[in-house]
Formats: C-alpha cells, sequence, structure tokens
C-alpha cells in the first residue's frame, strides 16, 4: 500500500469517528505534513484521495472543508470527481483525422450541408450583399444586432419566456456562447456539474478553464438522473452545471417537463447556476417543440445558449446565450476576445428570419431528418448483432450505439477510418479509464450506394470482431 493510501485511510477512520464537523475546515497541507511525518507530496494525494471518495471539497486558496454529512456520505459511485481533464489534444487528432474530402463523414458534428443552406437564405445574401450599410460593424458589436436579437427575442416570447432583446447576445456559434457562459460564472478550481456522456465541447472548455469536474450518469429512462444529482449537489460545493436535455448529444434523449421543473426547483434551493446547450432545439420530430429550462426558470439562474448551425449550415457561425443579468459580463469578454460576429452574416439573418422563410425550412428539415433516421435505424437494427443496442429518440440525428463490452470503440473508429469511413468514438464524449464500447453515427446523409457500403462495413466489422474478438 502506497503512504498516501495509507495515510488516507487514517484520516477516513477519523471522519467517520466524527473528528471534524460538516463544513470544517481540516488542517492545511503544511499542518498535516507535520502531524502525520509524511511528505507534502503525500498529504496531497491522500487529500485527493478522500475528495474523489465525496469525504472532503476544497476550495481555491482555502484548503480542504469537511462535506455536509461526514458520517452518512455514500455517494453513489457512478457520480465521479474528474480532477484532471485532458481532453483537447484527442479531439484536435479525431478532427483532423475526418477532414479529408474522401471520408464518408458519419462521425461530424453537422447535418448533411445539402439539407441546410436554403435557397431563400442564399437570395437573401446576395441581395445584403449589394448594400453597403450591411458591412456597418459597429451596430453589430457586442451585444450584437438589434433586428437580430428582437427576432430571437420574439421566438422565446412564442414560448411562453418573456424576453427583451437587451437579455441576448449574439455569439460566434454555440460553442462560443458556452464558453463565455463558463467564463462569466466560473474561476479556476470551481465544480462544475456535467452528464457523464456529453458533448466533447463541454469536456474542452472545463479543460481549458481549470475546472473540477462532477459527473453523473445518464438515467436509462429519463435522461437526467435526479438522484444521482441531488448527491451531486449535496456533496459537492457545485458552483454551475452545463447540461444538454433537448436532443442530447451524443445519445439524443430529451428530459420530460416534469424533470425539467424538479430540476429547476433544485437549481433554486442550492443557488446552482445551469448553462443550458440548447443548439439541438429545433431539430424534433413531433407536433410539439420541448420546452427548454429557461421555461421553468424563475430566479434568472439559467443561461440558455443556441445557434443556427445545426439548422442553417457550420459555415453561419452564428448564436446566442440568453443571457439576462450576465449581459454586460459576457459582453465584456467579448470585446476582450472574439470582438463581434460578421456583421454581414448578422444583417442577412435579420431579414431572413423577419419572414416566414425559416420555419419553412425548419419544417422540412425535420421531415427530413425524421426519415433518414428511420431509415439508418433500421438498417442497424437489422444488420448489428443481437448484444449490440442502438439508442432511438425522436430528435435530431444522431444514433448512439452500444457495442458489448469486449468490444473496443476506438478501435472500430480506426479501423473505419483506414477504409476512409469516420464515425465518432465514444471516448470523444465521456472520461473513463474502461474500454470505450460507444460509438456515435451522424444519420443525415442520403442512403445511395456509397453511405450503404459504409454501413455494410460497419456491420460486417462488428459481426466479425465479436466472433473473433
Amino acid at each position: 500500500m502506497y503512504k498516501s493510501e495509507q495515510l488516507a485511510l487514517s484520516l477516513k477512520h477519523l471522519i467517520e469517528s466524527g473528528v471534524w464537523k460538516p463544513n470544517e475546515k481540516l488542517p492545511s497541507l503544511r499542518q498535516q505534513a507535520e502531524i502525520s511525518g509524511f511528505s507534502l507530496i503525500t498529504v496531497m494525494n491522500a487529500y485527493q484521495e478522500l475528495e474523489a471518495q465525496g469525504l472532503i471539497y476544497s476550495k481555491e486558496k482555502l484548503g480542504y472543508f469537511m462535506t455536509e454529512d461526514p458520517n452518512t456520505v455514500k455517494i453513489a459511485k457512478t457520480v465521479i470527481l474528474n480532477e484532471k481533464i485532458e481532453i483537447n489534444s484527442t479531439i484536435f487528432r479525431y478532427l483532423k483525422s475526418i477532414q479529408s474530402e474522401d471520408i464518408i463523414p458519419f462521425g461530424i458534428a453537422f447535418p448533411d450541408s445539402q439539407l441546410l443552406y436554403s435557397p431563400k437564405l442564399m437570395q437573401t445574401l446576395g441581395q445584403r450583399a449589394k448594400h453597403r450599410l450591411s458591412y456597418e460593424q459597429m451596430p453589430s458589436l457586442p451585444p450584437g444586432n438589434l433586428d437580430l436579437r428582437k427576432l430571437i427575442a420574439q421566438r422565446y416570447c412564442m414560448q411562453g419566456i418573456p424576453t427583451d432583446p437587451s437579455d441576448i447576445v449574439i455569439t460566434s456559434g454555440g460553442l462560443d456562447a458556452l464558453n463565455l457562459s463558463l467564463q462569466t460564472l466560473t474561476k479556476p478550481g470551481d465544480y462544475i456539474l456535467l452528464q457523464e456522456t456529453v458533448f466533447y465541447g463541454a469536456w474542452q472548455a472545463t479543460e481549458h478553464l481549470g475546472l473540477k469536474v462532477i459527473t453523473i450518469p445518464v438515467h436509462p429512462e429519463h435522461g437526467l438522473d435526479l438522484d444521482a444529482f441531488k448527491n451531486a449537489i449535496t456533496h459537492y460545493p457545485i458552483k454551475v452545471c452545463l447540461l444538454m436535455l433537448n436532443s442530447q448529444n451524443p445519445i439524443g434523449f430529451t428530459v420530460s417537463d416534469a424533470i425539467k421543473l424538479q430540476l429547476a426547483k433544485l437549481l433554486q434551493e442550492h443557488q446552482i447556476y445551469l448553462i443550458e446547450d440548447d443548439v439541438y432545439e429545433e431539430l424534433y420530430f413531433g407536433h410539439k417543440k420541448p420546452l427548454s429550462m429557461k421555461y421553468f426558470d424563475q430566479q434568472n439562474r439559467v443561461l440558455h445558449c443556441s445557434s443556427f448551425s445545426k439548422t442553417l449550415g457550420a459555415g453561419f457561425r452564428v448564436g446566442w446565450v440568453y443571457a439576462g443579468k450576465f449581459s454586460e459580463s459576457i459582453q465584456h469578454l467579448q470585446l476582450m476576445s472574439t470582438l463581434s460576429v460578421n456583421s454581414f452574416i448578422q444583417n442577412a439573418l435579420a431579414e431572413y428570419l423577419s419572414h416566414r422563410y425559416y420555419e419553412k425550412h425548419l419544417k422540412t428539415l425535420r421531415t427530413t431528418l425524421k426519415r433518414l433516421k428511420n431509415q439508418y435505424y433500421q438498417y442497424l437494427i437489422k444488420n448489428l448483432p443481437d448484444n449490440c443496442q442502438v439508442h432511438y429518440y425522436p430528435s435530431g440525428y444522431f444514433l448512439w450505439i452500444t457495442l458489448p463490452a469486449y468490444i473496443d470503440g476506438n478501435r472500430v473508429y480506426h479501423y473505419m477510418l483506414e477504409h476512409k469511413v469516420s464515425i465518432a468514438p465514444g471516448s470523444l464524449f465521456y472520461r473513463s479509464e474502461k474500454t470505450p464500447h460507444h460509438i456515435r453515427i451522424n444519420c443525415s446523409f442520403e442512403l445511395n450506394d456509397k453511405t450503404q457500403n459504409a454501413l455494410d462495413l460497419l456491420t460486417q466489422y462488428i459481426a466479425h470482431y465479436e466472433s473473433n474478438p
């Protein structure tokens, strides 16, 4: 047994005997080194081990503290402290590997571009390009084009969410909205809560900002595990959550209104902020658009982030955040970094959205994505081995596939890449030492000979892997 493990075990016994009270400050690292006779490194490793077990927590520059109730803390094994996040290099290698035009892009995050660029939008861009005022930068500086913010605010109001244009800040895409929101609400060392399986951009942001990440599992039926959520916010000083609750990427579930309401009450009770990533909000298949968490927000604790990138094309890179009282803080960060979103694009989008063109485009897009997703799903459940699970939810354009535990999703990814087909391995979406046995498929592409052959290759390789693990 390592010295740090010995010390952690000894301190755990002291904790269980009630030596320290809830939220009481523990001896500093230096003090504990003097008491125990161990080195500072050993003490630090022991404290970090106790923190990972949920027995203590840390505050930047203040030290380590007991949790709320150290005698009864029984944190579910699925609630995990991710002390050190290192994913940016993994994502960089992945994104570089799928850039070739020869690759069938089942692994990309955006829908097939052929579905996105509406003729009316192209026409609007051409018309606006002729007007000198379309290029004026000053009206488009943070918080962004007023006409565009008015139109976005109107869309919130139509959903029953009272909104003023001043609540909206235009950003350079959805990821920019998330990053700016996180920078506004956190500082290095703060605790943030994520879903165990989440869009890799969230992992990137937490790594960049030096945040401590607590993850909770995905509920197999409801999507969000409320019990795990309550457990985590009780035993860790969570400052902010970053969650995707509608058409979640990569799995695809949408959390019910009943759970969203309970979540809103917990945020209010524990004074926690929520950054809601809702970039897929328009890609639902039913008749009714799912409500965002902003609808249930009574104390301005939700920053709602969305984008036009998934509906009008990645090239536009125009998103926004419903920032409310944090609007000025986010604008300040913008002026010190990205400055502003392209003024011409903002003007063109304002013109386009002022008509019914966007609603017609969305209707066609939803119909097409639903048809394609159903086709891919039927093919995969027919051709994959029975012990593979294809998760289907009525929204978006991703299918999340659970492979048998002995099949390495990274190995499947590399094999397919060798044959000019990209898929997204599970390792992009969750941090685990276990073998990643999930893959994500983008099913927004028409099934023709080329894409059909790619799917055949995937299912045949998995079947072969199963028989020759």
